[in-house]
């Protein structure tokens, strides 16, 4: 079967799960740059695969073509797999990061955060009412969508308000796929070198936030690398969830007016848009440690593995009518999360910030409406990330 090569700009990211779902549970993907890739979309593959330590995230020690030198910082997705963090580590030296990342996403933490989410929802909220003030459109994704999350986890992290903006940007650059090698490196060194800055700061003046922890107990580089993560991890995503969750509410009337009336719980509308537009489409990327079978299909060691977390919520194997958005569903099985030693810690940060906000826009603006319900609304850039790129409304 020829590969299918994936849109690096991915403008159609569910689409193109669905064409590699249909060509079986294991397939070959071509990624930017010419290299290939073995996609897994089936759930009953996925699970086991991100707990099996025959599968390493870390490319250091067991992505063939790596070790050898055939790929180089010109690959375009160098940074993604190359940087070091708990994101690409494996085994021992992941749970060593993990253990000290986890402990800023306690129960106890998170309960923390309750009262800054609500602020910064509250701010998002005063701003959106005056740009829309006097029928004006507004951007829901850029004013509403985008500002909570970056607020929040620069909150949690102990980013000063100076450098905010330019973490915001730093981030949208890395979560490009479609960005050049150029680009990308340039903006990894970037933000590399203010997060730095900022773990040496906390280690001369620590607080209470997440990077003060990190510089207490790691090293530098380690230190920068995991709050490096905790931002483009706990941002981009959420801002995408909470833009789909606003389109797919306005464009289903009855869906809103049930979670608005109680009938359905906000948790369960975050749950459904999880599964039916995910944030996270693909994660790359997984490296054989031996070789090995997933589904039938042999897998050579040192072969790349990309992991398609966004399938499983679409899958009409596990779904009645899989693309219909309906939070009164019993199942929302999905994967948006991960699963598995490098499961998203911070899920229950970003359960939270939506739960909180997407109630309180209801609340605020009840007459809220898309500027152009069946209008085009893009695709953020890149095959990693899946959410509407502007989502232009009326408050009323």
């Amino acid at each position: 079967m020829e590969t299918l090569v994936l849109d690096a700009a991915g403008r159609a990211p569910l689409e193109e799960v669905a064409r590699l779902r249909a060509r079986g549970p294991v397939t070959r993907v071509g990624l930017p740059g010419g290299v290939e890739a073995w996609a897994v979309t089936d759930l009953a593959l996925l699970r086991p695969m991100l707990v099996d330590p025959r599968i390493s995230k870390d490319s250091h020690q067991h992505w063939t073509a790596l070790v050898d030198g055939e790929i180089t910082r010109e690959w375009p997705l160098f940074t993604w797999v190359t940087s070091k963090s708990m994101f690409n580590s494996y085994g021992a030296e992941h749970r060593r990061l993990r253990k000290v990342a986890a402990r800023a996403f306690t129960a106890r933490r998170t309960r923390a955060m309750q009262p800054k989410i609500e602020a910064a929802t509250a701010g998002a909220l005063d701003r959106l009412a005056d740009a829309g003030a006097d029928g004006a459109v507004v951007d829901l994704r850029e004013q509403f969508a985008y500002p909570i999350p970056i607020e929040v986890i620069c909150d949690l992290l102990g980013v000063p308000d100076e450098h905010r903006d330019d973490m915001r940007h730093y981030a949208d650059v890395l979560m490009d796929t479609s960005a050049t090698a150029e680009d990308a490196l340039a903006t990894q060194m970037a933000l590399r070198a203010l997060i730095v800055q900022l773990v040496e700061a906390k280690r001369d003046a620590p607080g209470e936030d997440l990077t003060s922890v990190l510089a207490a107990e790691l090293p530098a580089l380690e230190a920068a690398g995991t709050a490096q993560l905790g931002l483009i991890a706990g941002h981009e995503t959420t801002v995408n969830l909470l833009a789909s969750a606003v389109r797919l509410l306005l464009t289903h009337p009855d869906a809103l007016a049930a979670a608005r009336a109680g009938e359905v719980t906000w948790a369960a509308v975050v749950d459904e848009t999880l599964r039916v537009a995910p944030p996270v489409v693909y994660i790359p990327l997984r490296f054989a440690v031996e070789d090995l079978e997933l589904g039938g299909v042999r897998i050579a060691q040192g072969d790349p593995i990309i992991a398609v977390f966004g399938a499983p919520g679409r899958d009409p194997g596990l779904h009645d009518r899989p693309e219909v958005f309906d939070p009164a569903r019993a199942d929302h099985t999905h994967l948006a999360f991960g699963a598995g030693a490098h499961h998203c810690p911070g899920e229950p940060l970003a359960r939270l910030e939506a739960e909180i906000a997407l109630p309180a826009l209801f609340e605020r603006f009840p007459g809220l409406r898309l500027a152009d319900p069946d209008g085009d609304h893009g695709a953020v850039p890149g095959f990693v990330a899946n959410g509407p790129v502007h989502l232009p409304a009326l408050l009323s």
